[in-house]
């Protein structure tokens, strides 16, 4: 019903370019030689797709989010470099098992949080966003990619008896495309990731049954953006009154942010927050955060739902503190007094996906677009923006 209101509503990004990844994934790339079994061991089965809604974690957490510090940290790996993420992408899946436990693949793997000096951050073109395993591949050059550089961003070793860190003398790799599974016999680090297809690597105990993915992913995209303009308002319904809260900012800190009539800004970036009830757009209160007085380092000037980041250092800010500061509840099944089913996506610079974490925790980066669903009905299409630079 999003589609009625998306001319005017702000949200998230670009369309997932692949409609579903694993079982129903087809794509090229070189898998390799060989489908048989180990001698005396069965070839394993491929289970029938389990239905996995993007941002879910898929098995037990084992690693740090992120790449490791001798991954990828904006430099050039294995010839990817780091840039700000483009629109045009496709996935491919991997797991990996340690004698039949499924270990999650961390989120942000191959992406570079903003910085004073780079304020919109960078991703490669292989990175994760979430915990599903689904790696994001960049297609804008038509390139293919390997196991190996995906590896290599990540930091962590990749050889026939150390995959990131867990050793065994036994390493199986099966790749599934399009329902077809075949052993991997080469190079691992050589292995093409196949577009829409499945990796499955096992230390140790091999599986007797492959299990094998369908997506939800987030909704598709209005292909015109909404201009946002200074002053301007976003939204079809006017709902809360401007400014904070009783219990939101009145002067002293909150969360440990200050609000100062003089602040010394040395870090500026700005993201977004939509929010959305019942089918309706809600336009966010503008002088969120800013008292007469004094500003916060987190506020908002207008109705365009930007939140604007001044602040005296370089640090990361949450959505929490941000409601905080306006005074109203954040939760799981409460967003600014409205209750509900709520949804959350997010996007930032193109890369799109369902947060499935604590609302609270989402931290606001440079041009980070959030959208909160409230209700029914459904978000069935999402607005993009085209942003200016707030001052």
């Amino acid at each position: 019903m999003l589609h009625k209101i998306s001319s005017g509503f702000l949200a998230i990004g670009v369309a997932f370019a692949l409609a579903g990844c694993g079982g129903g994934g087809s794509g090229g790339g070189s898998t390799g030689a060989g489908s048989s079994s180990s001698a005396g061991t069965p070839a394993p089965t491929l289970a029938a797709a389990a239905s996995v809604t993007d941002g879910t974690t898929l098995g037990t957490e084992h690693w740090p989010a992120g790449s490791t510090a001798t991954g990828g940290q904006g430099q050039a790996v294995s010839g990817l470099n780091c840039a700000v993420a483009g629109n045009t992408y496709s996935y491919t899946h991997l797991s990996i098992y340690e004698n039949g436990t499924l270990l999650a693949v961390p989120a942000n793997i191959g992406t570079e949080q903003p910085t004073v000096a780079s304020p919109k951050g960078c991703v490669y073109p292989l990175n994760t966003v979430d915990e599903t395993g689904k790696i994001r591949m960049d297609t804008t050059s038509n390139a293919s990619y390997t196991l190996g550089q995906f590896f290599a961003i990540w930091g962590e070793p990749l050889t026939q008896t150390n995959v990131a860190g867990l050793q065994g003398s036994a390493v199986t790799v099966y790749v599934n495309q399009g329902g077809a599974l075949t052993k991997y016999a080469g190079d691992l680090a050589s292995l093409v990731l196949p577009p829409g297809g499945e990796v499955t690597i096992m230390i140790g105990t091999p599986l007797t049954q492959i299990p094998t993915y369908t997506w939800s992913d987030p909704p598709p995209f209005d292909p015109n953006p909404i201009t946002l303009t200074f002053g301007g308002t976003v939204g079809t319904t006017a709902y809360w009154p401007d400014g904070d809260t009783a219990t939101g900012g009145s002067g002293p800190d909150v969360d440990g942010l200050t609000c100062s009539p003089n602040m010394s800004v040395l870090f500026h970036v700005h993201a977004h927050l939509a929010i959305v009830n019942n089918g309706q757009w809600l336009q966010l209160p503008q002088n969120i955060g800013l008292t007469g007085s004094c500003d916060y380092e987190m506020h908002t000037h207008d109705h365009t739902g930007i939140i604007h980041i001044e602040a005296p250092n370089e640090k990361m800010y949450t959505l929490g503190q941000f409601f905080d500061i306006w005074g109203q509840p954040l939760s799981a099944s409460n967003v600014a007094g409205l209750t509900g089913n709520i949804v959350a996506y997010i996007n930032d610079n193109g890369e799109s996906r369902r947060y499935m974490g604590d609302l609270r925790a989402i931290e606001l980066i440079s041009h980070r677009d959030i959208t909160l669903q409230i209700g029914t009905p459904a978000v069935t299409t999402l607005a993009t923006y085209s942003w200016y630079e707030p001052q």
